[in-house]
């Protein structure tokens, strides 16, 4: 167990509590956590924490607001709060044994998107990026009778997955498969008179199309209906300006489009990899 004392680690605006058991570990683990930033550590007085680390927003303008920093142990935590049905488990098993597997959507990520699709009382989805499916049968178990699917989805041996667990689910008839380039599939359903006719959509597919499947979605969905992005946190590299590469770059500056796009309003939520909830206005 932790002590009351402790290393109080700042950079920016921002700091982190690191335990005085392990003053010196503990700051290199959290060097190499901030990727680099210069870091001042100094000991400091704290009040007795769990034995985990929090983060203390620094910024008075905040309130020095404590928050939680996601452990293995709270994670595991909060799966063991999921109601995940025995045929999701049994996909999420199956996947786990393919390649790429960790492309899959999380336990709590289906949840909160399937708990989306309930307050809604959406009866039309879109799913843009399948993979298995995790997400799609999530969502799809919990549509309306005579609710629709559309599962978007390029690669047809994912898909197979996927539809192999929507006849197990008997949801097989909720669900339309696209295969093929999403792009193509969303402005198909534009050029049939498909516009503002959808209530919710789902997008874990190409971090370089965002920008592009916002757009069509925002002609595809609803007003008030809802759009979610996955990945904008991208495994944190969205927040590290040392991090450059063409995937992260595209990511930031979607969050950036978003943050300032007055047609949505908007809530990322650090679930997973990170989800931005955007409510079509």
């Amino acid at each position: 167990m932790y002590s009351g004392l402790g290393v109080l680690c700042k950079w920016g605006a921002t700091s982190v509590r690191v335990p005085s058991g392990g003053c010196v570990l503990g700051a290199k683990r959290f060097r190499r956590f901030v990727h680099g930033y210069s870091v001042r550590c100094n000991m400091a007085p704290l009040k007795s924490v769990s034995n985990e680390e929090t983060i203390v927003v620094a910024d008075e303008k905040y309130g020095r607001k404590e928050v939680i920093s996601m452990t293995p142990r709270l994670h595991d935590y909060i799966l063991a709060n999921v109601r995940e049905s025995k045929i999701l488990r049994d996909l999420r098993e199956e996947t786990a044994t393919r390649h790429g597997s960790q492309m899959q959507t999380s336990p709590d990520q289906a949840q909160l998107l399937a708990l989306l699709v309930q307050i809604l009382g959406a009866k039309k989805c879109i799913e843009v990026g399948v993979y298995t499916g995790y997400s799609s049968l999530a969502a799809a178990s919990v549509l309306q009778e005579g609710g629709l699917l559309v599962a978007c989805e390029k690669d047809a041996k994912s898909m197979e997955v996927a539809q192999k667990y929507y006849e197990l689910a008997g949801v097989s008839g909720k669900v339309n498969v696209r295969l093929g380039p999403a792009a193509e599939t969303l402005k198909s359903m534009i050029q049939n008179g498909e516009a503002s006719s959808y209530d919710f959509a789902f997008v874990d597919a190409d971090k370089k199309m965002y920008q592009e499947y916002l757009e069509l979605l925002l002609q595809l969905v609803r007003v008030g209906g809802v759009i979610v992005f996955d990945n904008v946190l991208w495994h944190g590299r969205a927040a590290d300006p040392l991090v450059n590469d063409p995937k992260t770059v595209c990511l930031r500056k979607f969050n950036e489009r978003l943050m300032a796009d007055e047609r949505v309003s908007i809530s990322m939520v650090p679930i997973g990899d990170g989800m931005t909830i955007c409510w079509k206005r």
